[in-house]
């Protein structure tokens, strides 16, 4: 089982979308909230480059966006 991190907003419908497309392939992660914790923020701009979210961290792999195609590559979905 891949090791997934999804650094997210509440407010966000595409960390939402991520998150739904997620579980509904059964596939366990962990939700880091960046609005309300800046190290994680922070931790987020270095590995993406980007400010934006979602950012999904899959083994290491960084995903900007809600990129499906790519998401399923990762997880060999």
């Amino acid at each position: 089982m891949a090791s997934v991190k999804i650094y997210s907003t509440p407010t966000c419908p595409y960390c939402k979308m991520a998150k739904q497309f997620l579980e509904g392939n059964g596939i366990t992660f962990e939700d880091v909230d960046v609005s309300s914790n800046q190290a994680a923020a922070q931790e987020m701009v270095s590995k993406s480059g980007q400010m934006g979210v979602p950012v999904l961290d899959i083994d290491g792999s960084i995903v900007v966006g809600l990129d499906k195609n790519k998401i399923k590559q990762l997880l060999n979905l």
